[in-house]
């Protein structure tokens, strides 16, 4: 198959974050909490990582700083939200099928099995 796009692939903890922000607007220790159990436990997105790649996330057009829901009670402090743009889904939607096609090479290869049919 040939690849869709020729952007490079994204940092794994970028893919994690936008990941993280698919289908809902999150603050930091939200995303951060997500990553971690998601990838259960193997990825932890200390501070500075995750804070630096929002940023960087965010001049690049992949997420936006965004207003926390209306519901939304702060323990303290004022966390900030984030989404993810429109750019940002498409970038993450190519990086997931680039991922996708690795999987498929590697069952092809039988290094893993094919999901069973349910």
């Amino acid at each position: 198959m040939p690849p869709t796009s020729d952007a490079p692939a994204l940092p794994a903890h970028w893919f994690q974050i936008l990941l993280a922000l698919a289908d809902r607007d999150l603050h930091g220790l939200a995303i951060t909490k997500d990553v971690l159990e998601r990838t259960g436990g193997q990825m932890n997105l200390w501070p500075g990582m995750l804070y630096g790649a929002l940023r960087k996330m965010t001049d690049a057009g992949l997420v936006a700083e965004t207003r926390p829901p209306e519901d939304f009670t702060a323990a303290g402090g004022r966390p900030r939200f984030y989404r993810l743009t429109a750019l940002g889904r498409r970038v993450v939607a190519a990086d997931a099928e680039r991922l996708a096609r690795y999987v498929e090479v590697a069952r092809d290869k039988r290094l893993i099995r094919r999901p069973r049919p349910s």
